[in-house]
């Protein structure tokens, strides 16, 4: 059992590894880690390295088809030395090719379902029989747990979700299939096992919205995606040429940024709005006419701007 809980933090730490390196030197450590069969699909660790076999790094690539190889060999050895002789049926059955190998990941197994583990609600509605099995099916579908633990945890799910919206309505169904559709994600079997094993409590589970029960590969990339959309969100401004053409009349100074817009009719020439960069505050002047020889001149400060929304304004001077 101290094998499993080590393995699971294990996951959690490659899920969160900030680099490459990290990444490595935690194949490293499992490479030479004594695994079973059993182990394997109780912590999941068989499906987090599995996933790094595609990783875009080759040497944590490689690295990672090495570890799942080596656990591979020795899962097929320890059947090997605890099945010694085939039996007549088995010799058959690998004959019409209906033997399915037994990767870490758990792949191939068959899935565990409720009429598979002969599992009856027996609440006494039939919706609500059915509501238990679904999320019987999602729970124990790679789960090696007894019987009795996952049912428990299924009928403490759908109660909550039943006392949350005051019986089998439209809202209870709705919610039932929603929980059950994260449930059997197959890229996140971390919130199925901290169901399973009481480190979420049902009740809290089925308080939490689609981005709370996201797997932390899930998590990453939409932080990612919102980092990426937040820098391209401050490159979207106007954007302002900066010069030292023009002189402020109050500071003297030239360094400043300009743009021009058309604020009055097109046979007129484009109104400029220079914003002086060394005047406190920031002072901004609106030349109408030629930059060069402007016809009229206004200095607005930007609180005032602010008020006018002079850039909304056609200016006509008086």
């Amino acid at each position: 059992m101290s094998d499993v809980l080590e393995l699971k933090k294990t996951v959690k730490q490659l899920q969160s590894a900030a680099n490459d390196q990290e990444v490595i030197a935690i194949l490293e450590t499992l490479k030479h880690k004594h695994v079973t069969e059993a182990i394997l699909r109780e912590s999941k660790i068989g499906l987090a390295v599995g996933k790094l076999r595609v990783h875009k790094a080759k040497p944590v690539a490689d690295l990672a088809k090495e570890v799942v190889k080596h656990w591979k060999t020795a899962v097929e050895k320890a059947k090997a030395r605890a099945t010694p002789t085939a039996t007549p049926a088995a010799a058959a059955d690998k004959k019409t090719g209906g033997a399915t190998p037994v990767t870490p990941g758990g792949a191939g197994t068959v899935l565990r379902t409720a009429k598979a583990d002969g599992v009856k609600a027996a609440t006494g509605d039939t919706t609500r029989d059915r509501c238990v099995e679904m999320i019987y099916d999602a729970l124990a579908c790679d789960a090696t747990a007894p019987i009795e633990l996952v049912l428990g945890k299924a009928k403490a799910v759908e109660k909550a979700v039943y006392s949350a919206n005051g019986g089998a309505n439209t809202g209870y169904k709705s919610k039932i299939r929603s929980l059950f559709v994260n449930l059997k994600d197959k890229s996140n079997p971390n919130l199925r096992a901290s169901i399973v094993d009481g480190s979420l409590a049902p009740e809290r589970f089925t308080e939490m919205s689609s981005q709370d029960m996201a797997s932390e590969e899930r998590k990453a990339a939409d932080k990612k995606i919102q980092e990426e959309n937040f820098f391209k969100s401050l490159s979207a401004a106007e954007k302002q040429a900066e010069t030292d053409a023009f002189q402020c009349s109050r500071c003297k100074q030239r360094k400043c940024v300009y743009r021009q817009q058309q604020t009055r009719s097109a046979d007129e020439p484009m109104t400029t709005f220079v914003t002086y960069l060394h005047s406190m505050p920031k002072q901004v002047e609106i030349l109408i006419g030629s930059p060069n020889r402007p016809s009229h001149s206004f200095i607005l400060s930007n609180r005032l701007l602010r008020l006018l929304r002079v850039s909304h304004l056609s200016l006509h001077p008086v």
